[in-house]
């Protein structure tokens, strides 16, 4: 599901306050770091994740390897070192 401009505008105001949650370290977008980034989008939509300046990674290839490893999620910005991500939460069925 792309975003429209629109959307990424509404959802980088919103991220505005929120501090980063997880960090991508040495070991890159790893399976674990992709394990604990799905459980913390089972209670949020929106997160903040920090490539540390020792990850083998840049901020937009990490973003790019986390779209890739989960399903449904966007990429709203990446500034500096910091990546926000989108991904709706799960519609409750019953």
């Amino acid at each position: 599901m792309p975003l429209t401009s629109k959307d990424r505008a509404r959802l980088r105001s919103l991220a505005h306050s929120l501090k980063p949650i997880l960090q991508v370290g040495a070991e890159g977008v790893s399976p674990a770091f992709l394990g604990s980034l799905d459980e913390a989008f089972r209670t949020r939509e929106l997160l903040k994740v920090k490539v540390l300046e020792g990850a083998p990674v840049s901020v937009r290839e990490a973003a790019t390897e986390i779209e890739q490893g989960l399903e449904d999620v966007s990429t709203v910005q990446t500034i500096g070192r910091t990546a926000v991500l989108f991904r709706p939460l799960p519609e409750d069925d019953g």
